[in-house]
């Protein structure tokens, strides 16, 4: 197991891709410490987790609140000893659609500063206790709209390029500690829209951009997650990984 004796924190855990992630930190061998608002919720992840044979506990969390992520982080450390990995999957609300000439400032800003204090909070607190044990791994997630050309999407696409600098930012800080920082850059799933199917004429534009002539899978996602914070990218670091179906080619 790739994951084996590893304590993970998993941010958004009720979430789809947040829940994706979690269970195959599970599957590897970590124990996955769940984190979001909504206990109920957190609940179901865990006990799916749970009755496959993986640890899971559950922690509600509210990402903005710094003083309940770092108490979290701390109890983290108390019952396992370390924290190994940190993942965010807590999303955003952006208005898009609509040009950026008539859209409201407050529109434009709320993604921006959602994210932004998200993954500041988050990351900075796995940081703190991963460069005073001398290892670990922060894992962002982004999205293909940080590097793409497509337009009327508000404050998206600033917000998830912010991400990516924050990835390059602190990979230079808490390198020389021991500790990665690997961010996932994914097309559009599916799968986080119950309600939409791979077939919708809504998403063909997206389909018809990549070179596969398909979106990513969160199972594609989830086990891109797993290899990041694994031994087995211990060379990476300050690092995007394109899961965009070839719709981003570098």
């Amino acid at each position: 197991m790739r994951l084996e004796k590893k304590n993970a924190v998993v941010y958004g855990a009720a979430g789809n891709m947040g829940a994706a992630v979690a269970r195959a930190f599970a599957r590897e061998g970590a124990h996955v410490f769940l984190a979001g608002r909504t206990q109920q919720t957190l609940d179901a992840v865990a006990e799916e987790i749970i009755e496959q044979g993986g640890r899971a506990t559950v922690t509600p969390v509210d990402v903005v609140d710094r003083a309940a992520v770092e108490a979290h982080a701390d109890r983290v450390v108390g019952e396992g000893g370390t924290l190994d990995i940190s993942f965010n999957a807590v999303g955003m609300d952006a208005v898009q659609d609509v040009a950026l000439v008539d859209l409201e400032p407050a529109d434009f800003l709320a993604p921006i500063m959602a994210s932004a204090q998200s993954h500041f909070i988050t990351t900075t607190a796995a940081a703190r206790r991963m460069t005073a044990q001398g290892s670990g791994v922060i894992v962002l997630l982004s999205a293909t709209a940080a590097g793409e050309s497509r337009h009327r999407m508000g404050g998206f696409n600033i917000a998830c390029a912010g991400i990516e600098a924050l990835n390059r930012s602190l990979a230079g800080e808490v390198g020389p500690y021991g500790v990665r920082v690997v961010c996932i850059r994914s097309n559009f799933a599916p799968e986080t829209v119950p309600e939409l199917s791979e077939s919708d004429e809504a998403i063909q534009p997206l389909v018809r951009d990549t070179r596969l002539g398909r979106l990513p899978r969160l199972a594609e996602v989830a086990e891109t997650a797993v290899y990041a914070a694994s031994d087995g990218a211990g060379a990476m670091t300050g690092a995007v990984l394109n899961l965009s179906c070839g719709a981003l080619v570098d």
